[in-house]
């Protein structure tokens, strides 16, 4: 039997919608197999979980009813059961007659505490139907996301607020209660560009419907729409878009009809760094730089929720707030360059990396002696300088105007304006590279002062952290400490680098002194 439910809320944040996904899927997996609705090794291919912006779904093959299953009710032991000839006693006459059995019924079970006398009887499974409301209704209880919320005087916690549950089984409605929503036998296309009530009796009429009606339901084919769209738009300019993988995710989760678009912004702000100017558009308007090589254009790309731009509004408006955006990138640009990074490095004994760790001055006095013991250690004595150098300039960035206006140019930014003030490649390509990977899905620096820095950088981050009490569970990890001991041993695994991490362990330790509790 096909089973399709369908919650509908208002508009959820990409990375809210992915985690949502992923817990349908293994949440149902195995209550459904737990309740005998689907084969345990079938699960992956028999149920499916989609989202959109304000949808998730799922649709899944499950059995009529569950299979009939034996069940052993143990009575008394068998010494007490039977006498000697092997004639029941009262005990168990008594035994049958509370289970409205005959004693002829009777049988031997054996446990670990010996033979007893028993019942075995035949449960009959119950229709889907009635077990998946209950099963449905507590797997949606359970969703949780990083913020929850509650609407009104319902109890009833999620990302969003839901707005309507739509439940079949085999074209069915199926009753179900959840989220202070009862479910109805209809859905509902694009909430602006097409919201008709919509009565569907399959997944397949499902998906064609909600297309009829401006909603994508698989992210694959929204994704797919994307890059398409975004090919056809650049193949009249000769040029590409600058790869971001995590800004294209998101907004294949953030439109339910993508539409691309083409902007353009005055070329005088070319003279800023491709890093800044595709930082500038994807902050805020999640917009894509255009490039041609590593060389930017004048031009960006935007993926709207819409049927159409034939009057170019959508793109005029992202135009307009894009150039106000670009002026201040500019601005603090130039204002950034005017103090040298030198000068701003006792600025850093107010910044506090951590309450019990000190200020990031402290942090960067521990990064100078660790890279040296590194350079030592890995036959890069020669490389000394350049790294202690780029190991004092590593954090200057974060007091400039830039890096508070957008956080994730750390580092890159700093690389930057080493690059501007004429500091060697060793320099200032290892400022720029020390936060690599922030996550699996990055490369890994490119030079070997980067990997040293980067390692000492988050070495020096886990062991002040679990210093301190600092401690990482499945649902937290605020300081990122599980993504640095993964991104150290990537390093070291993918670059081949011999490093003893026992000893430099030991070593950032050392130069914590007395500052941890528990070294």
């Amino acid at each position: 039997m096909e089973l399709l439910l369908e919650i509908q809320t208002e508009e959820m944040p990409p990375s809210h919608i992915q985690a949502a996904m992923t817990q349908l899927n293994d949440m149902l997996a195995k209550e459904m197999t737990d309740a005998d609705l689907m084969d345990g090794g079938s699960a992956s291919s028999s149920l499916q979980i989609y989202g959109t912006a304000r949808r998730l779904i799922v649709s899944a093959e499950v059995r009529a009813r569950q299979k009939d299953s034996e069940e052993e009710i143990v009575g008394p032991p068998r010494a007490a059961a039977y006498d000697e000839a092997g004639r029941p006693t009262r005990a168990a006459e008594g035994f049958a007659r509370s289970r409205g059995a005959a004693v002829k019924d009777l049988c031997l079970i054996q446990t670990d505490r010996g033979e007893y006398a028993g019942i075995k009887t035949i449960v009959e499974g119950r229709p889907s139907k009635d077990v998946l409301p209950i099963l449905l209704e507590r797997v949606i209880g359970r969703i949780s996301f990083p913020k929850m919320m509650r609407w009104g005087s319902n109890p009833f916690r999620f990302s969003r607020p839901v707005k309507h549950i739509f439940a079949l089984l085999d074209g069915d409605h199926l009753p179900l209660s959840a989220a202070g929503r009862t479910s109805a036998s209809h859905t509902f296309g694009h909430f602006l560009l097409a919201p008709e009530r919509l009565a569907i009796s399959s997944f397949k009429e499902y998906k064609k419907a909600l297309f009829k009606h401006k909603v994508i339901v698989s992210p694959e084919t929204r994704m797919q729409r994307i890059l398409e769209q975004m090919e056809e738009k650049l193949k009249f300019i000769d040029a590409a878009v600058f790869p971001d993988p995590e800004l294209l995710n998101k907004l294949v989760y953030d439109v339910e009809w993508p539409l691309v678009f083409l902007g353009t912004f005055p070329e005088e702000f070319l003279k800023l760094p491709l890093e800044i100017l595709s930082t500038a558009m994807k902050k805020g308007q999640n917009l894509f730089s255009v490039v041609s090589g590593k060389k930017q254009r004048p031009h960006f790309i935007g993926v709207a929720d819409a049927v159409s731009d034939r009057k170019g509004l959508i793109r005029m408006g992202n135009e307009r707030v894009l150039r106000a955006r670009l002026e201040d990138a500019r601005f603090f640009w130039e204002q950034d360059l005017r103090i040298p990074l030198s000068q701003r490095l006792k600025g850093l004994d107010n910044v506090i990396y951590q309450e019990q760790l000190g200020s990031y001055a402290d942090k960067v006095l521990r990064l100078k002696k660790i890279v040296r013991y590194l350079a030592g250690k890995m036959d890069m004595k020669d490389q000394s300088q350049s790294l202690t150098a780029a190991a004092e300039l590593c954090k200057v960035d974060l007091l400039t105007d830039m890096v508070r206006e957008f956080s994730s140019l750390q580092g890159v930014f700093g690389g930057l304006c080493a690059r501007e003030e004429k500091y060697p490649a060793a320099v200032w390509k290892t400022i720029y590279e020390h936060y690599l990977p922030a996550s699996m899905d990055d490369d890994v620096p490119s030079t070997r002062n980067g990997l040293v820095l980067s390692i000492a950088d988050k070495l020096d981050s886990i062991v002040g952290a679990v210093g301190v009490g600092i401690k990482v569970t499945g649902s937290r990890d605020p300081f990122g400490l599980r993504r640095n001991a993964q991104s150290i041993c990537r390093m070291i695994l993918e670059k081949k680098l011999r490093v003893d991490l026992g000893r430099l362990i030991d070593k950032s330790i050392v130069l914590y002194g007395d500052t941890l509790q528990q070294p």
